[in-house]
């Protein structure tokens, strides 16, 4: 009876905490990086308080928010790199996958990524402080696109270290050329997503797929 009172009460706290992490999302989809422990309470219909108690602080609730995102954009990515097509259109779509992620939903894209940029406001309502915390988000990407590599490609000696090597250089790349492109768009999507295809068709082209693997 204890053991199935305690389950239905986690199942209702991670309902809840759902709920509330959606509509943070609409804060987020509607503030960006202004967005604010208020206006989210505001929109879940709760206090403040009650909005710590499931998520400590900002910083919790900024955690939660990525690692959402992230599981979501990860899971596209790894979709698009599994998918039947030659290598270059594997690539073409991956870096398409994430670009069309950052146009579709620039608001959290600017959250995740971007320190709040709505000018002064008062402390209460200050935005998430997320240029120190969006590190994380591009070093869990980076590690794993380099686990992706080293499953799908044999680079002779030195595989491990040189896929995790070339994860974190691809997302980075991704995330330096995104940022300028979503700020300026200096050109269609696609145009972007040959260049950057073309920039890393160098040894990638000429690596070998592993004996038995999916390939890359």
């Amino acid at each position: 009876m204890e053991t199935t009172q305690r389950s239905d009460h986690q199942t209702s706290a991670d309902r809840r905490r759902r709920e509330l992490l959606e509509a943070a999302d609409r804060v987020v989809l509607r503030d960006g990086p202004g967005a604010s422990m208020n206006a989210i309470a505001a929109e879940a219909g709760i206090t403040k308080p009650i909005l710590y108690r499931h998520f400590g602080d900002k910083g919790g609730l900024y955690a939660a928010l990525a690692k959402r995102h992230t599981d979501a954009l990860l899971a596209s990515l790894r979709a698009a790199l599994d998918a039947p097509a030659e290598r270059r259109e594997r690539v073409e779509a991956t870096l398409d996958t994430y670009l069309a992620a950052i146009e579709a939903r620039p608001q959290v894209y600017r959250f995740l990524m971007h320190p709040a940029e709505g000018g002064p406001q008062q402390p209460a309502e200050a935005g998430f402080d997320t240029g120190r915390n969006s590190i994380p988000v591009l070093r869990r990407m980076g590690e794993e696109l380099g686990q992706v590599i080293e499953e799908r490609l044999d680079l002779g000696p030195g595989t491990q270290q040189l896929a995790r090597m070339w994860g974190h250089g691809i997302v980075g790349m991704m995330h330096a050329a995104g940022d300028w492109w979503l700020g300026e768009r200096p050109c269609p999507r696609a145009e972007l997503v040959r260049a950057l295809a073309d920039l890393l068709w160098g040894r990638l082209a000429a690596a070998g797929d592993r004996v038995g693997g999916p390939g890359f």
